[in-house]
């Protein structure tokens, strides 16, 4: 992990079991360029003064980050009840979501949205953009305390959508289409190999 005395955020990697897309196989496993998406991801986080993994317990390669596993309440209920999981063990005013599926996640992209968090004081987090405009809710940096707040208002959060958090929280946006990318399908899987080993094949962020 990053400098216990510097390190002002925690992160949690969201990262469920199987995925019916795929065949059935552990999503968070399978490569890019060489590495699995969950250890891409990890490692993306790796200044955090905490990481948290909610999903199975899978073993990592030596050397990587050390972090806290914890499931969902019950487990398999869905990223929101995922979220609250891994909230649970982050003690930081800041706290970054990460989806296990998005490899081409990187420090830098961590970095900024923390700093858009922390330094806008009129929102409660801040999340990445896709290519369409889109908000990535399972990329972003939250305030701990508005996060808490907002799962408090929605309630038991088995099997409900992440996306009911935009009723509950002012977000800024962080552009950056291909970090945002995440892969749902084997050709997202298959066309995130390609960026990661050609990073001039796509365009790095939006100006």
């Amino acid at each position: 992990m990053g400098d216990q005395g510097t390190a002002d955020f925690d992160v949690v990697v969201l990262a469920g079991g199987t995925a019916r897309r795929f065949g059935g196989a552990d999503k968070v496993l399978l490569p890019v360029a060489g590495r699995p998406m969950l250890e891409r991801v990890i490692g993306a986080g790796a200044a955090a003064r905490t990481v948290v993994v909610v999903g199975p317990q899978r073993p990592l390669p030596t050397g990587a980050p050390t972090v806290r596993w914890t499931r969902e309440r019950p487990a398999d209920s869905g990223p929101l009840a995922a979220v609250a999981a891994g909230l649970e063990l982050c003690g930081s005013a800041i706290v970054v979501i990460l989806a296990g599926d998005m490899p081409l996640l990187d420090s830098t992209v961590v970095r900024q949205l923390v700093q858009a968090a922390r330094e806008a004081s009129d929102v409660d987090g801040a999340v990445l953009g896709d290519a369409e405009g889109r908000r990535q809710l399972l990329a972003g940096a939250y305030v701990r305390d508005s996060l808490r707040r907002a799962l408090a208002a929605i309630g038991d959060p088995r099997d409900l959508p992440m996306r009911l958090l935009l009723d509950e929280l002012r977000l800024a946006t962080v552009r950056d289409p291909r970090a945002a990318l995440d892969c749902d399908t084997p050709e997202n899987l298959a066309r995130a190999d390609e960026m990661a080993t050609n990073p001039l094949s796509a365009p790095r962020r939006w100006e």
